[in-house]
């Protein structure tokens, strides 16, 4: 039977790749994002190999997340897989000299965000006793480097709900699981410089970084195992990368 997916952030990334790759291997798709142009174009080529809908909404605004799913086609209310992808860093700041403004963005988007669509979709996959979530994390929940202070805080959130989703979800045979990347090559480094193109461009400059397409065969890897079997949490550097400060750039 066919599965369909609910994937936020679905408009470049990860969530773009992963959208592409589910596509190819006829899964149904919801893909959410805030860019109305770029969610248009990427139904316009995925409709060609599964069944596609969007919905436009800002993952931190509550009002729009729950009007939004409580509003998708009869034929796309039974979400089987939910890919919380949805995230952003800003600014690169000690603590000290940190932006009020960044820290609540990434606390709106990669921590609120994920909460609420996840709570407008767990009611149905409860009743149908069934359901898959996937929460896109990063290796900045696993350890803390020099100025990440409120977006590692963030994605510490991400594992923890992560690990709380599985244990109260356990008894309704969802599956929960946390993959956690490190150096990504994605527009990520253009939010969090805001702009910034050369100084996003040095991030990855020097060594091969992780691609979205990689990260997306991973959850599609994650997604497809036997219902008895749960990857509960994957860790993935780019080779090399041996932790958050240490990186081999020749």
């Amino acid at each position: 039977m066919t599965k369909t997916a609910f994937i936020t952030g679905a408009t470049s990334g990860i969530g773009k790749a992963t959208a592409e790759l589910f596509a190819k291997n006829n899964i149904r798709l919801i893909l959410c994002g805030r860019r109305k142009e770029r969610l248009l174009k990427l139904e316009e080529s995925l409709s060609k190999l599964t069944d596609v809908t969007t919905l436009q909404f800002d993952v931190s605004n509550r009002e729009s997340v729950f009007k939004a799913i409580e509003g998708l086609p009869d034929n796309f209310k039974n979400i089987d897989i939910l890919i919380n992808n949805a995230g952003n860093a800003h600014g690169l700041s000690t603590i000290q000299d940190g932006d009020i403004d960044d820290w609540d963005a990434m606390m709106d988007i990669n921590v609120k965000g994920l909460l609420y669509v996840s709570k407008a979709i767990l009611p149905r996959m409860i009743d149908r006793n069934s359901g898959f979530i996937v929460n896109i994390g990063s290796t900045a929940g696993k350890e803390v480097y020099p100025n990440g202070n409120v977006y590692c805080a963030s994605k510490f959130a991400v594992n923890a709900l992560n690990k709380g989703m599985r244990l109260d979800l356990n008894k309704y045979n969802i599956r929960v699981s946390g993959i956690h990347p490190g150096l990504v090559e994605t527009e990520f480094s253009d939010v969090r410089f805001k702009g910034d193109k050369e100084k996003a461009k040095s991030v990855y400059s020097g060594y091969q970084a992780l691609q979205a397409e990689d990260i997306a065969d991973i959850i599609h890897f994650v997604v497809t195992r036997p219902y008895h079997v749960n990857i509960e949490d994957l860790v993935v550097f780019p080779t090399a990368q041996a932790s958050a400060t240490i990186l081999n750039r020749n």
